[in-house]
């Protein structure tokens, strides 16, 4: 089909191996009337599906500093711009993509609470009741990290054990960064007595760099390694929990961009190729450079580097990092004859 059609953003994914693909194409301008009918000639694709966006869409962003301009032109948050903007390309009503966060939500808190109450051993045996340990040495009065951290400490390292277990979780960004949003976020809640409803819109804020991470870069440790997994979950966690505290829009990508800066390079070198360990202590870390980076940013701290910059330089190292470190337990902590003898217990021969 010859029609100049310019592709704004495209996203392949499918819900298991060997099953159906699904495509996400962004289209900038008109798409022809004739669209919908030459794609379906393809014989491999099985249906076609358009959505078009009704009136003008004012509020779609494509990197960090459109996103930030909308912030200023509009007087708004992270989080209201990220929720106009699904509700438009949705086609649906801020109700809806509220009550579906919601979900989000209580499915998250369900992932914290599990563990920690009757925890369970891995699928792989690496990992089982650590969540459970720190929390006791927490109500203890043994911290030594203060109520917040402690508290997210335990929360993201119990949502690793609901994911290790086969339980309900949310993938922020991913499974095996799972633990850093909820464990954080949750933690706020319950110290500063927060509503559900301020949590959501943090969770609208933290999708938006997500976004961002998944359209200009990558989420996936095997493509950029563990930076890019636990690293952009901490971003997403630290410009959430700026805007959760009252800081502006440009504060939550400073924030963002000293995670993404502090994580520069961490390899994925999980034992055994499960995402077990290092991954559950990776989430708590994670939890920990949130925290660090929003309480600079809320102070005043700025960063020299651009998110955008940062993010592609995320990308770029990553894309350096060799193969043995991006999720093929070939290296790091994988090929320590500790974690070889633990992987050989997993898969044995």
């Amino acid at each position: 089909m010859k029609k100049n059609v310019n592709i704004a953003f495209m996203k392949l994914f499918r819900e298991t191996k060997g099953d159906i693909a699904y495509s996400i194409i962004e289209f900038d301008g008109t798409l022809p009337d004739d669209a919908e009918d030459q794609i379906s000639l393809n014989p491999y694709v099985q249906d076609v599906i358009f959505i078009p966006i009704k009136g003008e869409y004012n509020h779609g962003f494509k990197n960090a500093q459109e996103l930030l301009e909308l912030c200023h032109t509009n007087n708004l948050p992270v989080s209201a711009i990220m929720k106009k903007r699904e509700c438009i390309l949705g086609g649906t009503t801020e109700k809806a993509i509220y009550d579906q966060m919601n979900h989000s939500l209580q499915i998250m808190r369900d992932s914290v609470t599990s563990p920690i109450q009757s925890p369970k051993k891995s699928i792989g045996g690496l990992i089982g009741g650590e969540a459970q340990l720190v929390n006791q040495h927490r109500i203890g009065g043994n911290s030594i990290c203060g109520p917040v951290l402690s508290k997210a400490i335990a929360y993201s390292m119990a949502v690793l054990e609901t994911n290790t277990t086969m339980g309900l979780i949310v993938a922020a960004p991913t499974a095996g960064s799972s633990g850093v949003i909820p464990g954080l976020l949750l933690a706020l809640q319950e110290e500063y007595q927060l509503e559900d409803k301020e949590i959501i819109d943090a969770l609208f804020n933290a999708s938006a760099i997500g976004y961002l991470a998944m359209r200009n870069a990558t989420v996936a440790g095997a493509v950029g390694g563990c930076q890019a997994e636990v690293g952009v979950a901490s971003a997403m966690a630290a410009s959430a929990t700026v805007e959760l505290m009252g800081g502006t829009a440009d504060q939550c990508l400073h924030a963002a961009t000293s995670v993404l800066m502090n994580f520069l390079g961490l390899v994925c070198d999980p034992i055994g190729g499960l995402v077990e360990c290092p991954c559950q202590g990776r989430n708590a870390a994670g939890v920990a450079v949130a925290l660090t980076a929003a309480e600079l940013s809320l102070g005043g701290i700025k960063q020299l580097i651009p998110f955008d910059e940062m993010l592609q330089t995320m990308y770029q190292v990553g894309r350096q990092i060799p193969p043995g470190l991006r999720e093929t337990a070939l290296g790091g902590c994988a090929a320590t004859p500790a974690g070889k003898k633990l992987g050989c217990k997993i898969c044995p021969r």
